[in-house]
C-alpha cells in the first residue's frame, strides 16, 4: 500500500459513491458487509464484502461501482448485466461466459425470468412462443423439449454478448462524463479495492454494528471518508499507471 495516506479529512474531488454497512442487514439475507446507498437498489441486493476470488482481482462490490454504476448500468436487469459484464471482462481480461451462462442455468433456462428485457436475448421467433405460452415456465419447457438446452444455453449467450458489446459505447460516454480517464478503469479498481480492503478492516476492528461514508473517485485519486460514526477516518489511494488488472 505504499503511496496511501490515511488522513483525518480528504479533500479530492471527484464522484462522490454512497455506500453502508451492517454487520447483519435486516433485508432477509442477513449477510455482513457493504451496500451501494443509491436509489432504486432492491433489498435483494446481497451485502459485499472484500473477497476477490481467483479470476477476477477485484470485488463483487468494486464491479457494481466501475462497471455497473460509473458506466450508466442498473444493478438489475439481463441487459444491464451484459453491458456491465463486458465491461468487467474488458478491464480486467476476463471471459465473460462462465457468468452468462450461470445467469442463464438460474433464470432463463428455467423460465424464471426476473425483468421482461429477456426477450432481447432470444431471436424473435422463439420470444414469440414464450410469450404465447400459458407462462413463461411452460413456454420455456416447450423450446427446451424442442431444441435442447445445449441450443438455447448457446443463443442466450449469443444474446448476452451482442447486448454487452453493443452498450459499450454508452458506458464508455457514461465513465467519461464523470470527468473519468476510460483508459485507466483497470488501475482505477484496483485502487477501489485496496480502499475497500481498509475500509472493511476498519468496520470489524472498531465492532461496528453499521457505518456509512462514500467513495470519491477522481482520475489520479480515489478516497473513502467515513460519515458515520463520525470519526473523521478517511484514506486516500492513488490511481496507478495505466494498464489492465490482471
Amino acid at each position: 500500500m505504499s503511496g496511501v495516506a490515511e488522513t483525518s479529512k480528504t479533500s479530492a474531488p471527484g464522484v462522490h459513491v454512497p455506500v453502508r454497512y451492517a454487520a447483519v442487514w435486516e433485508d432477509g439475507l442477513g449477510a455482513r458487509g457493504w451496500k451501494l446507498d443509491l436509489p432504486g437498489l432492491g433489498s435483494d441486493v446481497i451485502a459485499a464484502t472484500p473477497f476477490a476470488g481467483e479470476r477476477i482481482p477485484t470485488s463483487v462490490f468494486v464491479h457494481d461501482i466501475v462497471d455497473h454504476h460509473l458506466c450508466g448500468f442498473a444493478l438489475s436487469g439481463y441487459r444491464d448485466e451484459a453491458g456491465a459484464l463486458m465491461q468487467l471482462a474488458q478491464r480486467t481480461g476476463s471471459d465473460p461466459v462462465a457468468d452468462f451462462r450461470q445467469i442463464i442455468d438460474e433464470d432463463l433456462l428455467p423460465g424464471a425470468f426476473e425483468s421482461d428485457d429477456w426477450h432481447e436475448l432470444l431471436p424473435r421467433s422463439l420470444v414469440a412462443r414464450v410469450d404465447a405460452a400459458a407462462d413463461p415456465r411452460a413456454g420455456m419447457a416447450a423450446l427446451r423439449a424442442e431444441w435442447g438446452e445445449g441450443v438455447l444455453r448457446a443463443l442466450f449467450t449469443a444474446g448476452f454478448v451482442d447486448a454487452g458489446w453493443a452498450l459499450a459505447p454508452s458506458a464508455r460516454a457514461a465513465w467519461e462524463s464523470h470527468g473519468l480517464d476510460y483508459a485507466r478503469r483497470p488501475a482505477t479498481a484496483l485502487a477501489l479495492q485496496e480502499l475497500f480492503q481498509w475500509m472493511d478492516a476498519k468496520v470489524q476492528q472498531a465492532g461496528l454494528e453499521q457505518a456509512a461514508g462514500a467513495f470519491i473517485i477522481a482520475p489520479e485519486v480515489v478516497a473513502f471518508e467515513f460519515s458515520s460514526p463520525a470519526t473523521g477516518w478517511s484514506r486516500k489511494q492513488p490511481v496507478p499507471g495505466e494498464g489492465r488488472a490482471e
